[in-house]
């Protein structure tokens, strides 16, 4: 495939101490492959294992990697946030650091928005590799976002996407830090600035390292709260 003149890929990491090392290396495997200028971006959401010595460890291996520290966890939110707004090239891909997706699959990505013309490629899952009744959770979550903004997007929370840097530096800045609000915070935003939204099925495994929150209930009621809150600022 023809390079993407420029990229920087991101991921989200908290308490990976034995996945980080497999995830960044591929991700130095794959992207120079697809990219012309690159840089590869982990941030550490204050991880209390080893993920900051084994960081420390690879970027004195690979001059193109970029840590960004949060001295305590934050939450998901203020990662992707930290990341959406410290990567510096046009193109920003993001994915999870723990395994759950294959970083090989960015290319699909890359293509899928060239074809159409596209400001955000969202990746939609082929087939969830979690619980029934966390996939019922996301079909109300979803139920609801799409009922309250109009938002047709078929896995808003999938953690894997292409995004247009002017997208991020044309929205508001988005508020969300921890509970699970942050994607459909960024998606509603970018639908409502006129940006255009395609989807790509990618493939999703089990989790291999980590304890993920989306079915905590004190996320999902903030969620919900949270997505009511925007709902009311935008009417």
């Amino acid at each position: 495939m023809q390079k993407i003149s420029e990229l920087s890929v991101f991921f989200p990491a908290f308490n990976l101490e034995a996945q980080i090392a497999d995830t960044v290396e591929k991700a130095f495997k794959v992207v120079p492959e697809i990219a012309e200028k690159y840089e590869i971006v982990v941030i550490n959401d204050g991880s209390k294992d080893d993920t900051a010595k084994v960081l420390s460890k690879l970027k004195s291996k690979y001059r193109k990697l970029k840590i960004i520290t949060h001295k305590i966890n934050r939450g998901y939110g203020a990662a992707l946030k930290s990341g959406f707004y410290g990567s510096k090239y046009s193109w920003i891909a993001f994915t999870d650091a723990d395994g759950q997706f294959d970083v090989s699959e960015l290319p699909k990505l890359i293509n899928k928005q060239r074809e159409a013309a596209a400001d955000i490629v969202a990746g939609c899952y082929f087939k969830r590799a979690v619980p029934w009744w966390r996939k019922l959770n996301t079909w109300a979550w979803q139920l609801f976002v799409r009922l309250l903004f109009g938002l047709n997007v078929k896995d808003i929370d999938c953690g894997f996407k292409l995004v247009s840097k002017k997208v991020i530096d044309r929205i508001p800045k988005l508020e969300s830090e921890r509970g699970a609000f942050i994607s459909s915070e960024f998606l509603i935003n970018a639908k409502m600035y006129g940006f255009k939204i395609v989807e790509i099925g990618v493939h999703h495994y089990p989790r291999t390292e980590g304890k993920g929150t989306g079915a905590d209930l004190n996320v999902i009621i903030k969620s919900f709260v949270d997505l009511f809150k925007l709902w009311k600022k935008l009417h």
